[in-house]
């Protein structure tokens, strides 16, 4: 089951990364960054009462390991998606969003001592060859040697570990209840998507001295972000609450060879080999993970 749940948030997820890129330029990276949880919240708490019901409701003990863990789940999300959209504005898309891509390599390895996963030789060699295709798709060679003075390098690298920390954190926050796990990762998207909407929220109205401002800019694109958000987000976090979430952000990758379909088969534009390299290895990172996974 989770192998669809992850493609369906693939999916959406590289719908909304457009959308987000558009309204970024257009009301600013705080507003883009607040939109996928604040126009989002509604859909998801619609949701979580919808698996509350046929699910089951969830108890959580006087452990406070849910709301740390949620808590560090919600910051690094928030940071990460900053990143990532000041990688979009850098001057180097491609380099900048797909070295985001790290967050598979880097998932594995936070998830390793805090985790109870473990991952087959199979796993590992998917993981790498998907971040490998993933460089190899994006990296420009003759520029490679000013890579480190690109600003984007350090901003996508910047963004992957933050997400890999917001799907280590958010394993971590599900797991902390009694009850069903679909649910477990409902409440725990609730309480993400809540806290990052208070702190963001709080912010522009802050810096605008406006009470209404989170609601003044864009709001038909704001809230088309936010509902293609909460839905990617509900699939990323009911994956990883299912299986490591190493192996679901590496099968994740296949958004990359949707992008290309529609950036270049769709519209005619060439195929160069370095891509085709590079969609090879990402296609060949899923398969190992899948079937390494699935018996």
């Amino acid at each position: 089951m989770w192998i669809f749940i992850t493609l369906f948030a693939a999916g959406c997820q590289s719908i909304r990364t457009a959308y987000q890129n558009t309204l970024a330029r257009e009301a600013g990276f705080l507003h883009a960054t607040m939109s996928r949880s604040l126009y989002g919240l509604p859909l998801v708490s619609l949701y979580l009462a919808v698996c509350w019901y046929l699910f089951g409701g969830v108890s959580v003990d006087n452990n406070p390991r849910f709301f740390v863990a949620a808590s560090v789940c919600a910051i690094a999300q928030m940071m990460a998606t900053y990143f990532m959209l000041r990688a979009f504005q850098s001057g180097s898309f491609a380099l900048g969003t797909l070295l985001a891509k790290t967050e598979a390599v880097l998932a594995a390895l936070i998830g390793l001592p805090l985790l109870h996963y473990t991952l087959t030789i199979g796993s590992w060699v998917g993981i790498f060859l998907g971040v490998l295709g993933a460089v190899v798709m994006s990296v420009k060679w003759q520029n490679i040697k000013r890579a480190h003075k690109d600003i984007s390098l350090l901003l996508g690298l910047a963004s992957g570990f933050c997400f890999a920390v917001t799907s280590v954190a958010a394993s971590m926050a599900s797991h902390s209840f009694s009850g069903s796990l679909i649910t477990s990762a409902g409440v725990t998207l609730w309480y993400v998507l809540a806290m990052q909407s208070l702190i963001l929220c709080g912010l522009q109205i802050y810096r605008s001295r406006d009470l209404l401002a989170p609601f003044k800019n864009e709001l038909a694109l704001s809230c088309k972000v936010g509902v293609l958000s909460s839905l990617g987000s509900i699939g990323w976090f009911t994956g990883f609450a299912l299986v490591n979430p190493a192996l679901v952000k590496t099968l994740g990758q296949i958004e990359i060879i949707g992008t290309l379909y529609y950036s270049k088969v769709r519209f005619a534009e060439k195929l160069t080999k370095q891509q085709w390299i590079g969609g090879a290895l990402i296609v060949m990172s899923v398969i190992l993970v899948v079937t390494s996974t699935v018996k």
